[in-house]
């Protein structure tokens, strides 16, 4: 059997191409096909295939599963990497049982090779590929499905033929961005005092609906519709209340893709997307404080905050009370929330890359202002980051050039990439291996449920008692998430008896719902851990059964559910 170090296309240390991500999935699906599946979620309009990765022991059998997405927003690469990274550890502890993977104990290596992995490391390949090619900025998919539009605007393309679409210059006395004095080539806000000359700053390409005179702004989505990351069912609001909403939930192949397979697997209990650029996990609730979410929950994002802390370095916090844009307006459509609020998972969102941390910038009270609470100092703190650390790869020199439509300008000066958008090929090792660390503690908290068989009482007349006992050894319930116990699709336990010949006399037709099992778990500051007041829950955990069997053979037992697949044992009755 090959090692996984021999077919690895290096992922931890750059970010590939579509071809190159395929190539990767693809030998990995034929070297171990007993435990990794490669299947495709549909195609995106440019006819790149959304490739899932499921992992576990027969990857089809259903059971509490985990999942793990990146790259929906195209510039964010890296989370490619750090999705695939997560794949190579899960691979390792199947194919290599004794070797350290995350600093995980036997035992927790042992329960993660019964969770299933769904792995989408690229939710838009046609953005990641513009991106790649063309260096332009696309926030999700490079498409416009409006039609014909009538206002103007920009329209991205490479105008000087060096096949890269970046930014372009032009000197404008009512300019707003100034050249820095202290490193040539910054472009800075312009402030009061400055004396120019002054600048404005547009994104590589043409106009369209060019009328000679009128320069349009560009928007952040520039010119592509949607966000995807705004598409998703839950709290979903149209465009001219939420931008890139697309034109309903689920409107793009991408998002409805991940939508379907999220509605047709109940049983996943976690899921991560992975965003760049910030070093932050951001997780529920993202349109209410926190004092309005259901205690227990809080108190396992808590536990997950532990690891992540010790592990990435980077803080979890509150979407809504850290992370809306503007306060009090919370963002709608997105997938984090999705998953946690209609389909029930442990979920959260991770901005790869603490590129402030690295620079030393200040920290906010709200982190997300981070972003765009930088003054002078701080941009230029940046720049010379890039200059000393990153080989100058995101300020590249300004070049001139005659455009057709504004005359005079300079194109290149910005190219966030390599640096900015992604951390450094040199950083992405370390990112990969800290966020696994945490993500698979987090996946080794599912339920584990178990059926234990008494030794057969023989009651005379071809009579049998046994006795069954229903078990979580798991961390976490089989219901999971104590909000998600609301949801008309999670339902309880059923046990079910049967054998050929056998007549199950009690519980009647050999059924009976024995309700949800409670894991262990508690999350962090969850309660019953004071010094002055141990106590355990009961056996909330726990379920018996009694079942009265008249005949000989072999009796099987299943107990089935939504959330956790099929558990099933078997004892012959003499």
């Amino acid at each position: 059997m090959p090692t996984l170090d021999s077919l690895s296309v290096h992922f931890r240390n750059r970010l590939l191409y579509y071809h190159e991500l395929t190539e990767q999935l693809r030998t990995w699906a034929d070297a171990y096909p007993e435990v990794c599946a490669l299947s495709s979620l549909g195609q995106t309009p440019e006819g790149r295939e959304l490739w899932l990765l499921t992992i576990g022991r027969e990857p089809e059998r259903k059971r509490p599963s985990v999942w793990v997405d990146g790259n929906m927003h195209a510039v964010e690469l890296s989370g490619t990497s750090v999705a695939l990274g997560i794949a190579e550890d899960v691979l390792r502890l199947h194919t290599e049982p004794d070797a350290d993977v995350a600093g995980l104990p036997p035992h927790l290596r042992e329960a993660l090779r019964d969770v299933r992995f769904f792995i989408m490391p690229r939710i838009s390949p046609d953005g990641a590929e513009a991106v790649l090619t063309t260096g332009r900025y696309v926030r999700s998919v490079p498409r416009d499905a409006r039609g014909d539009r009538n206002e103007t605007h920009f329209v991205c393309s490479d105008v000087d033929g060096d096949g890269l679409s970046l930014v372009m210059r032009r000197q404008d006395p009512a300019g707003d961005f100034v050249e820095s004095s202290e490193l040539p080539g910054l472009m800075l806000p312009r402030r009061l005092e400055d004396e120019g000359p002054f600048y404005a700053i547009y994104p590589e390409g043409f106009v369209e609906g060019w009328d000679g005179h009128t320069v349009p702004a560009p928007g952040f989505l520039s010119d592509n519709e949607p966000d995807l990351n705004r598409n998703f069912p839950y709290d979903w609001r149209p465009e001219h209340e939420q931008m890139g909403a697309g034109r309903y939930p689920g409107s793009e192949p991408e998002s409805r893709a991940v939508i379907e397979h999220a509605v047709a697997h109940p049983e996943i209990f976690a899921w991560l997307n992975l965003h760049t650029f910030g070093g932050v996990h951001i997780r529920p609730l993202g349109h209410s404080e926190d004092n309005k979410m259901e205690p227990s929950d809080l108190a396992l994002y808590r536990q997950i905050e532990a690891w992540t802390d010790e592990f990435t370095g980077y803080p979890m916090v509150s979407g809504f009370e850290q992370f809306t844009y503007e306060p009090g307006k919370p963002l709608r459509g997105d997938l984090s929330e999705f998953a946690y609020e209609q389909r029930g998972c442990i979920s959260w969102a991770c901005e790869i890359w603490d590129l402030f941390e690295q620079v030393g910038l200040p920290k906010p009270k709200r982190f997300v202002d981070r972003y765009t609470h930088l003054d002078r100092e701080e941009l230029i703190k940046l720049a010379e980051w890039d200059r000393d650390e990153n080989d100058g790869k995101c300020l590249p020199p300004w070049r001139p050039f005659t455009h057709p439509q504004l005359g005079e300008v300079e194109v290149g000066g910005l190219d966030p990439r390599f640096g900015l958008w992604n951390p450094p090929r040199g950083k992405l090792p370390e990112i990969c291996a800290g966020i696994s660390k945490a993500y698979l503690r987090v996946a080794a908290m599912l339920p584990r449920v178990e059926i234990t068989v008494g030794e057969p009482e023989s009651l005379g007349d071809g009579l049998h008692r046994v006795v069954c006992t229903i078990q979580n050894h798991g961390y976490l319930p089989s219901y999971g998430l104590a909000s998600s116990k609301k949801h008309t699709w999670n339902e309880e336990l059923l046990f079910e008896a049967s054998g050929d010949g056998l007549e199950v006399l009690s519980p009647s037709f050999g059924r009976t719902h024995v309700g949800h099992l409670e894991g262990w778990g508690r999350g962090r500051f969850g309660g019953g851990a004071a010094l002055y007041f141990l106590r355990s829950r009961g056996n909330a955990q726990s379920r018996r059964v009694v079942l009265t069997v008249r005949g000989r053979g072999r009796l099987k037992l299943r107990l089935r559910g939504p959330r956790i697949g099929d558990v099933s044992a078997e004892i012959e009755l003499e």
